[in-house]
């Protein structure tokens, strides 16, 4: 196995970069099948999604994904019901832009809006596979796609903030004399924006409350977070939060975690190659058509741990089907590898599991609090803890991942 990649210096002194608040972000499940252990199912179970979100909010968790699919639930009836059975998590409601009409969706989130309080947020997800689009009608190329989400953003925050009634002939969406329409709770609704290729970047940086990343090695989210605030800088707008997502896999010592994570990337691909979770419908086994797929595959191809915890091989067992990547560790392990990330500027931490609600609760109980713990101890001394130094993971001297999980 390749040597993991080394993090940067570790010492006391807080990053100029480093965030100092971050909020965390889960994806919402709707029934108890899993990629561990798919089950035949229906599609929703009640008692399942009520449990799991109130899971999400006693964890501390601040927000959740509703996510969006041709096959899946609808993510605007998902995200009411997340926002009637809660009090403080916020819904992020993911919307494709070719499934609806910008006006309504402006009313839709608006409603949301208010009556969760000025809880709502949207990710607009432009579509990175042909066949997916297709599925609903869709046959507009990626890249006019990601034009089309522009025109999209435009359109959401003049209905929320008009005073007057407007028309509008743009390239592809036209109307007369709409408005004024609904308006949020607050002043705006947070527009968030992921994707990998240039066009993403580009409407991202100029555009975007949120930019979403997956997880990737320390040095290449550097550089792409750098990207995007360089996008935003030279549009005179506010940069955008940073949003990454991990999935991770942890245990009480690192020889567990590691016997997991290769137990679990079996299990995952035996999922996918079997079609019994849904991977495959969205992906396929050839080379994915979306940049972020592709660059983790490019990544899984290098080594399958990168950093002080990053692990790919689990993305490569499902052909980067969706964010895929894994910190595998110790509690501490995982939770100082998260701040590494906060280091280089990101501000909301996703993370989900791949046993959906006992993850959800052991991140709550075990990880969450430690991230908390630290930026508490740097907001008092201004200087960062320990936690970084004393659980190196990867960086240790003489780690060996196929040693720790007995593969030799």
């Amino acid at each position: 196995m390749p040597a993991p990649t080394s993090s940067p210096g570790l010492d006391h002194a807080i990053p100029p970069t480093a965030a100092r608040k971050v909020d965390f972000i889960s994806q919402s499940h709707l029934n108890p099948s899993t990629e561990l252990n798919p089950v035949p199912t229906r599609g929703i179970d009640p008692a399942f999604f009520r449990t799991y979100v109130r899971t999400l909010e006693e964890a501390g968790y601040d927000y959740t994904l509703l996510p969006y699919g041709s096959g899946g639930p609808d993510s605007f009836v998902a995200a009411s019901a997340v926002g009637q059975l809660t009090e403080r998590l916020r819904p992020i409601v993911a919307v494709r832009p070719n499934t609806a009409f910008p006006l309504v969706v402006a009313q839709q989130l608006a409603t949301l809006d208010q009556l969760t309080e000025g809880r709502a947020v949207v990710h607009l997800i432009s579509g990175g596979n042909d066949a997916e689009q297709a599925r609903q009608g869709d046959y507009l190329p990626k890249q006019r796609r990601y034009a089309r989400t522009s025109e999209f953003v435009d359109l959401l925050r003049r209905a929320w903030t008009e005073p007057a009634a407007f028309s509008h002939e743009g390239e592809f969406y036209r109307f007369d004399d709409f408005g004024p329409g609904l308006r949020p709770h607050g002043d705006t609704i947070p527009i968030s924006i992921g994707g990998q290729s240039d066009e993403a970047f580009e409407i991202g940086g100029r555009q975007a409350d949120v930019f979403s990343f997956w997880g990737e090695p320390l040095a290449d989210i550097r550089a792409q977070i750098d990207r995007v605030h360089a996008i935003a800088d030279a549009a005179g707008r506010p940069r955008p939060r940073i949003w990454v997502t991990f999935r991770p896999i942890v245990d009480r010592t690192d020889e567990l975690a590691w016997r997991k994570a290769y137990d679990y990337a079996e299990r995952i691909g035996r999922t996918f190659r079997e079609g019994t979770y849904g991977l495959r419908s969205l992906t396929g086994s050839g080379t994915p058509q979306n940049v972020g797929s592709q660059r983790a595959l490019h990544f899984a191809a290098g080594a399958d741990v990168y950093d002080r915890a990053l692990w790919t091989r689990t993305a490569a067992a499902t052909n980067a089907g969706g964010a895929s990547t894994a910190l595998v560790g110790t509690p501490e392990t995982v939770a100082a590898a998260i701040l590494d990330y906060i280091d280089l500027g990101a501000d909301l931490v996703s993370i989900r599991g791949y046993d959906n609600l006992a993850d959800a609760r052991d991140y709550g109980t075990h990880v969450i609090p430690l991230v908390r713990q630290e930026l508490a101890h740097r907001e008092a001394t201004g200087q960062r803890g320990s936690l970084q130094v004393e659980h190196q993971g990867a960086l240790a001297p003489g780690f060996d991942a196929d040693a720790l999980a007995g593969v030799r």
